[in-house]
């Protein structure tokens, strides 16, 4: 089934409204979600919406929230989303960062108890589109070994950045801290597939390529990813004062409680530096210097990254967004939600 931009964001905002959210909250949402399946996130869009639909209908998500936000310094602040729509207290807290780098160079905002917040790239793009630099950090919840542990410590705790280029140019990528997404390890359940060695491990922290033993996932390049899902997480979580670590609440343990999720937004505001003109050539410069690159054998060119994620919203926009039947019919429906996540085991057989 493929839908408009405008098509899948109008029922994605119908069920989240359907649910008890806010119209305003559930376009902002939808606006998010959509967002990601244009760029071919699909686990962070439109097979989503249940989920949410579930916890708000069941008061894990705030449908009335009083967010505030507080300045700590000329260019720090915290913004409480009191448990609200974390899409919708992202995308205001990025809003404030965006205001205060604009004025004095950088904006630092603290974002503290929200609920998932989805796709960060939306929220740095935010900034680039401003002629601003964009950082977000967030946690999640533990499913993720420590380099050297057999039990899950962190989250796959996710990092994206954006940087303006000349007209509508824009260099964005989002990446999580592990070697492949929960979503993956899905795939392959489903299709009764191998995973490689270096995806996952099993209940005694041993790595396997059965994804029906998995019971954890890894860290990217190791003691790396290790270090950087780390930092995330003091970053958005000891720095917030927001629980930490193998604290982080789950996504599917209790919906009907707040999550309590922390986030980081860091923006600075290149003419602060350098010459705003010249910074967005040279952005520019360096996406066709990464092209332009002598691809390695099996590759027919290099892409700079988060390019084929462009390039793919640029195609989906055109042609419209490919979505599942079984997620068609239930955005079309009238089921709220069908009772499909609280108290999940994600890593259940």
């Amino acid at each position: 089934m493929k839908l408009s931009e405008q098509k899948l964001k109008e029922l994605m905002k119908n069920k989240l409204h359907q649910a008890g959210l806010s119209e305003d909250h559930a376009d902002g949402v939808a606006d998010v979600l959509v967002h990601a399946d244009l760029r071919g996130v699909h686990s962070h869009g439109a097979m989503r919406v249940e989920y949410y639909a579930e916890r708000i209908a069941k008061g894990g998500i705030n449908t009335n929230p009083q967010f505030s936000f507080e300045k700590t310094g000329p260019s720090t602040a915290l913004f409480d989303g009191d448990n609200g729509a974390g899409h919708v207290a992202a995308k205001e807290a990025m809003d404030e960062a965006i205001n205060m780098a604009k004025k004095s160079g950088i904006g630092v905002v603290g974002v503290k108890r929200i609920s998932h917040s989805g796709s960060l790239s939306y929220f740095v793009q935010q900034a680039s589109e401003e002629n601003l630099i964009g950082l977000s950090v967030c946690q999640s919840d533990p499913m993720v070994v420590p380099f050297g542990g057999a039990e899950a410590y962190y989250g796959t705790n996710p990092i994206a950045f954006s940087a303006p280029g000349e007209e509508e140019d824009f260099i964005t990528f989002d990446m999580a801290t592990t070697v492949q997404a929960w979503g993956k390890i899905l795939h392959a359940r489903s299709k009764n597939e191998a995973i490689p060695e270096d995806w996952a491990v099993d209940e005694n922290g041993e790595a396997t390529t059965n994804p029906f033993d998995v019971k954890a996932l890894m860290p990217i390049a190791g003691p790396k990813g290790y270090g950087l899902m780390m930092m995330v997480d003091i970053l958005s979580g000891v720095l917030l004062g927001v629980p930490f670590g193998n604290n982080v609440s789950s996504m599917y343990h209790d919906l009907s409680e707040g999550r309590n999720l922390g986030q980081l937004h860091i923006v600075i505001n290149p003419s602060y530096f350098t010459d705003l003109t010249t910074f967005k050539q040279n952005i520019s410069q360096t996406m066709k210097d990464l092209n332009a690159v002598k691809p390695a054998p099996g590759f027919d060119h290099v892409s700079y990254p988060g390019q084929r994620s462009i390039e793919r919203a640029k195609r989906y926009k055109e042609n419209g967004i490919e979505i599942v039947d079984e997620i068609y019919e239930y955005l079309v429906g009238d089921a709220v939600h069908f009772n499909n996540y609280d108290h999940k085991d994600p890593f259940a057989k």
